[in-house]
Protein backbone atom coordinates (compact mmCIF):
# COMPACT_ATOMS: atom_id res chain seq x y z
CA UNK A 1 0.00 0.00 0.00
CA UNK A 2 1.39 3.50 -0.96
CA UNK A 3 -0.72 6.63 1.00
CA UNK A 4 -3.38 5.07 1.87
CA UNK A 5 -3.83 3.14 -2.28
CA UNK A 6 -3.45 -0.37 -2.29
CA UNK A 7 -0.86 -1.64 -5.05
CA UNK A 8 -2.18 -4.55 -7.69
CA UNK A 9 0.89 -5.87 -9.84
CA UNK A 10 -0.63 -7.94 -12.98
CA UNK A 11 1.43 -10.46 -14.90
CA UNK A 12 0.94 -12.35 -17.80
CA UNK A 13 3.07 -15.33 -18.31
CA UNK A 14 3.49 -18.25 -21.50
CA UNK A 15 6.30 -20.18 -20.20
CA UNK A 16 8.39 -17.62 -18.07
CA UNK A 17 10.04 -19.98 -15.93
CA UNK A 18 13.70 -18.78 -16.60
CA UNK A 19 12.66 -15.07 -15.14
CA UNK A 20 9.00 -15.44 -12.79
CA UNK A 21 10.68 -16.55 -9.90
CA UNK A 22 13.37 -13.13 -10.14
CA UNK A 23 10.51 -10.94 -11.42
CA UNK A 24 8.28 -11.70 -8.08
CA UNK A 25 11.30 -12.03 -5.45
CA UNK A 26 12.17 -8.20 -6.71
CA UNK A 27 8.48 -7.09 -5.98
CA UNK A 28 8.74 -4.34 -3.55
CA UNK A 29 6.67 -4.16 -0.27
CA UNK A 30 4.04 -1.27 -1.49
CA UNK A 31 2.48 -4.30 -3.62
CA UNK A 32 -0.06 -5.60 -1.97
CA UNK A 33 -1.21 -8.27 -4.30
CA UNK A 34 0.63 -10.14 -7.33
CA UNK A 35 -2.30 -11.83 -10.06
CA UNK A 36 -0.21 -13.75 -12.39
CA UNK A 37 -2.31 -14.79 -15.44
CA UNK A 38 -0.74 -18.04 -17.01
CA UNK A 39 -1.78 -19.20 -20.78
CA UNK A 40 -1.26 -22.48 -19.68
CA UNK A 41 2.66 -22.76 -19.44
CA UNK A 42 4.35 -26.05 -19.84
CA UNK A 43 7.78 -25.41 -17.83
CA UNK A 44 6.34 -24.95 -14.24
CA UNK A 45 5.96 -20.88 -14.48
CA UNK A 46 2.12 -21.09 -12.71
CA UNK A 47 3.52 -23.13 -9.81
CA UNK A 48 6.92 -21.41 -9.69
CA UNK A 49 4.15 -18.21 -9.50
CA UNK A 50 1.97 -19.63 -6.58
CA UNK A 51 5.44 -20.75 -4.46
CA UNK A 52 6.07 -17.03 -4.48
CA UNK A 53 3.25 -15.80 -3.26
CA UNK A 54 1.31 -15.04 -6.43
CA UNK A 55 -2.34 -15.14 -7.13
CA UNK A 56 -2.53 -17.64 -10.38
CA UNK A 57 -5.64 -17.35 -12.69
CA UNK A 58 -5.30 -19.71 -15.72
CA UNK A 59 -6.56 -18.17 -18.89
CA UNK A 60 -6.91 -20.53 -22.22
CA UNK A 61 -8.28 -18.17 -24.26
CA UNK A 62 -5.79 -16.71 -26.70
CA UNK A 63 -3.77 -13.28 -26.58
CA UNK A 64 -1.63 -11.14 -24.26
CA UNK A 65 -4.14 -8.41 -23.87
CA UNK A 66 -6.84 -10.89 -23.13
CA UNK A 67 -4.39 -12.04 -20.01
CA UNK A 68 -4.30 -8.44 -19.29
CA UNK A 69 -7.94 -7.75 -19.29
CA UNK A 70 -8.59 -11.09 -16.91
CA UNK A 71 -5.85 -9.82 -14.40
CA UNK A 72 -7.18 -6.47 -14.22
CA UNK A 73 -10.85 -7.67 -13.58
CA UNK A 74 -9.53 -9.97 -11.28
CA UNK A 75 -6.81 -7.31 -9.26
CA UNK A 76 -8.48 -5.88 -6.35
CA UNK A 77 -5.93 -2.72 -5.90
CA UNK A 78 -6.80 0.95 -6.22
CA UNK A 79 -3.78 1.06 -8.20
CA UNK A 80 -3.41 -1.41 -10.78
CA UNK A 81 0.53 -1.94 -11.91
CA UNK A 82 1.48 -4.24 -14.88
CA UNK A 83 5.16 -5.78 -16.14
CA UNK A 84 6.10 -8.79 -17.88
CA UNK A 85 7.23 -12.37 -16.36
CA UNK A 86 10.59 -12.01 -18.01
CA UNK A 87 12.63 -9.50 -15.83
CA UNK A 88 12.78 -7.37 -18.57
CA UNK A 89 10.79 -4.39 -16.22
CA UNK A 90 12.72 -2.80 -13.08
CA UNK A 91 9.51 -3.81 -10.12
CA UNK A 92 11.89 -1.70 -8.02
CA UNK A 93 10.44 1.52 -10.01
CA UNK A 94 6.89 0.47 -8.86
CA UNK A 95 6.97 3.29 -5.92
CA UNK A 96 8.39 5.18 -8.29
CA UNK A 97 5.33 5.27 -10.64
CA UNK A 98 2.69 5.00 -8.05
CA UNK A 99 3.97 8.35 -6.78
CA UNK A 100 4.30 9.97 -9.76
CA UNK A 101 0.49 8.69 -10.80
CA UNK A 102 -0.99 10.23 -7.19
CA UNK A 103 1.55 13.56 -6.99
CA UNK A 104 0.69 14.62 -10.70
CA UNK A 105 -3.30 13.49 -10.30
CA UNK A 106 -2.65 11.13 -13.05
CA UNK A 107 -5.01 8.66 -14.74
CA UNK A 108 -2.86 6.12 -16.84
CA UNK A 109 1.24 6.75 -16.67
CA UNK A 110 3.20 4.30 -19.14
CA UNK A 111 6.91 3.76 -18.52
CA UNK A 112 8.72 4.45 -21.58
CA UNK A 113 12.06 2.28 -22.46
CA UNK A 114 13.44 4.97 -24.37
CA UNK A 115 15.91 6.25 -24.57
CA UNK A 116 17.56 2.56 -23.40
CA UNK A 117 19.67 3.66 -20.79
CA UNK A 118 21.31 0.37 -21.65
CA UNK A 119 21.48 -0.36 -25.49
CA UNK A 120 22.53 -3.91 -25.11
CA UNK A 121 18.96 -4.61 -23.41
CA UNK A 122 17.36 -4.60 -26.67
CA UNK A 123 18.32 -6.20 -29.70
CA UNK A 124 18.76 -3.63 -32.63
CA UNK A 125 15.70 -5.04 -34.82
CA UNK A 126 13.66 -4.49 -32.03
CA UNK A 127 14.64 -1.29 -30.82
CA UNK A 128 14.18 -0.01 -34.70
CA UNK A 129 10.77 -2.05 -34.50
CA UNK A 130 9.22 0.26 -31.43
CA UNK A 131 10.86 3.16 -32.45
CA UNK A 132 8.79 2.96 -35.69
CA UNK A 133 5.44 2.09 -34.38
CA UNK A 134 5.79 4.35 -32.11
CA UNK A 135 6.41 7.30 -34.73
CA UNK A 136 3.87 6.05 -36.64
CA UNK A 137 1.50 5.99 -33.81
CA UNK A 138 2.67 9.53 -32.89
CA UNK A 139 1.98 11.08 -36.28
CA UNK A 140 -1.24 9.59 -36.34
CA UNK A 141 -2.72 10.47 -33.34
CA UNK A 142 -0.71 14.06 -33.68
CA UNK A 143 0.84 13.32 -30.41
CA UNK A 144 4.80 12.96 -29.18
CA UNK A 145 4.67 9.36 -27.70
CA UNK A 146 8.20 8.12 -26.32
CA UNK A 147 7.09 4.57 -26.28
CA UNK A 148 3.96 3.44 -27.20
CA UNK A 149 4.52 -0.56 -27.02
CA UNK A 150 6.17 -0.77 -23.39
CA UNK A 151 4.64 -3.49 -21.37
CA UNK A 152 4.99 -1.66 -17.56
CA UNK A 153 2.14 1.22 -16.82
CA UNK A 154 0.11 1.93 -14.12
CA UNK A 155 -3.56 3.55 -13.87
CA UNK A 156 -6.11 3.83 -10.91
CA UNK A 157 -8.52 1.31 -11.05
CA UNK A 158 -11.21 4.29 -11.96
CA UNK A 159 -9.34 4.49 -15.23
CA UNK A 160 -9.80 0.91 -15.94
CA UNK A 161 -13.21 0.90 -15.64
CA UNK A 162 -13.78 3.75 -17.95
CA UNK A 163 -11.76 2.24 -20.66
CA UNK A 164 -13.23 0.25 -23.74
CA UNK A 165 -10.80 -1.87 -24.99
CA UNK A 166 -10.73 -4.04 -28.60
CA UNK A 167 -7.39 -5.73 -29.00
CA UNK A 168 -7.23 -9.44 -27.28
CA UNK A 169 -2.97 -9.83 -28.95
CA UNK A 170 0.05 -7.93 -28.71
CA UNK A 171 -1.67 -4.30 -29.95
CA UNK A 172 -3.06 -4.54 -26.70
CA UNK A 173 -0.36 -2.57 -25.50
CA UNK A 174 -0.31 0.11 -28.19
CA UNK A 175 -4.32 0.43 -28.06
CA UNK A 176 -5.00 0.85 -24.02
CA UNK A 177 -2.27 3.94 -23.93
CA UNK A 178 -3.58 5.45 -27.23
CA UNK A 179 -7.32 4.91 -26.11
CA UNK A 180 -6.40 6.29 -22.24
CA UNK A 181 -4.49 9.39 -24.22
CA UNK A 182 -7.83 10.21 -25.63
CA UNK A 183 -9.76 9.82 -22.86
CA UNK A 184 -7.34 11.17 -19.99
CA UNK A 185 -6.14 14.12 -22.05
CA UNK A 186 -3.10 15.60 -19.55
CA UNK A 187 -3.79 12.84 -17.15
CA UNK A 188 -2.19 10.60 -19.36
CA UNK A 189 1.77 10.56 -19.18
CA UNK A 190 4.97 8.87 -19.66
CA UNK A 191 7.74 7.86 -17.31
CA UNK A 192 11.26 6.67 -18.45
CA UNK A 193 12.56 3.73 -16.72
CA UNK A 194 15.51 1.64 -17.04
CA UNK A 195 15.08 -1.05 -19.36
CA UNK A 196 16.73 -5.19 -18.89
CA UNK A 197 17.85 -7.97 -20.91
CA UNK A 198 14.82 -10.60 -20.94
CA UNK A 199 15.32 -13.90 -19.23
CA UNK A 200 14.95 -16.56 -21.28
CA UNK A 201 13.44 -17.21 -25.13
CA UNK A 202 11.32 -14.57 -26.74
CA UNK A 203 8.24 -16.41 -28.53
CA UNK A 204 7.72 -13.77 -30.92
CA UNK A 205 8.63 -13.32 -34.55
CA UNK A 206 9.42 -9.45 -34.27
CA UNK A 207 8.65 -8.70 -37.91
CA UNK A 208 5.17 -10.38 -38.16
CA UNK A 209 3.72 -8.62 -35.10
CA UNK A 210 5.40 -5.15 -35.67
CA UNK A 211 3.21 -5.22 -39.00
CA UNK A 212 0.13 -6.41 -37.24
CA UNK A 213 0.70 -3.49 -34.99
CA UNK A 214 1.20 -0.93 -37.43
CA UNK A 215 -2.21 -2.35 -39.02
CA UNK A 216 -3.81 -2.10 -36.27
CA UNK A 217 -2.95 1.10 -35.82
CA UNK A 218 -3.94 2.23 -39.16
CA UNK A 219 -7.75 0.43 -38.62
CA UNK A 220 -8.19 2.32 -34.73
CA UNK A 221 -7.30 5.86 -36.74
CA UNK A 222 -9.96 5.09 -39.03
CA UNK A 223 -12.21 3.53 -36.09
CA UNK A 224 -13.13 0.22 -37.47
CA UNK A 225 -10.91 -1.90 -35.01
CA UNK A 226 -13.80 -3.25 -33.73
CA UNK A 227 -15.83 -4.54 -37.02
CA UNK A 228 -12.57 -6.14 -38.24
CA UNK A 229 -11.81 -8.09 -34.93
CA UNK A 230 -15.70 -9.53 -35.09
CA UNK A 231 -14.59 -10.79 -39.14
CA UNK A 232 -11.33 -11.94 -37.94
CA UNK A 233 -12.07 -14.81 -35.26
CA UNK A 234 -8.77 -16.30 -34.10
CA UNK A 235 -8.16 -19.77 -34.30
CA UNK A 236 -8.68 -22.22 -31.08
CA UNK A 237 -5.71 -22.75 -28.86
CA UNK A 238 -4.36 -25.91 -29.20
CA UNK A 239 -2.86 -27.45 -26.42
CA UNK A 240 -0.65 -30.79 -26.18
CA UNK A 241 -2.53 -31.70 -23.10
CA UNK A 242 -5.75 -30.40 -21.22
CA UNK A 243 -5.36 -27.12 -19.30
CA UNK A 244 -5.48 -27.70 -15.87
CA UNK A 245 -7.86 -25.87 -13.64
CA UNK A 246 -7.86 -21.93 -12.47
CA UNK A 247 -6.48 -21.99 -9.13
CA UNK A 248 -8.65 -19.07 -8.52
CA UNK A 249 -11.88 -18.34 -10.68
CA UNK A 250 -11.12 -17.14 -13.38
CA UNK A 251 -14.24 -16.02 -15.72
CA UNK A 252 -13.37 -11.96 -16.40
CA UNK A 253 -15.93 -9.62 -16.15
CA UNK A 254 -16.33 -6.43 -18.83
CA UNK A 255 -14.06 -3.63 -17.81
CA UNK A 256 -17.38 -1.19 -18.77
CA UNK A 257 -19.44 -3.22 -15.88
CA UNK A 258 -16.90 -4.31 -13.43
CA UNK A 259 -17.87 -2.61 -9.94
Amino acid sequence: MIRGQSVSLIIPTWNEAAGIEYTLRSVPKVVDEVVVVDAHSQDGTAEIARANGARVFSEIRRGYGRAFKTGFNAAKGDLLVCVDGDGTYPTGAIPELCEHILDRDMQFVSCARFPLADPKAMRPRNAFGNRVITAIASLLWLDNFDDILSGMWGMRREAWVQLDLVSDSWNFSEEIKLRARELFGDRFGELHIRYAERLGETKLAPWRVGVVNIAWLGLMRAGVERQVKALVRPKPKRFATQPPPAHEASEPVSSRTMQ
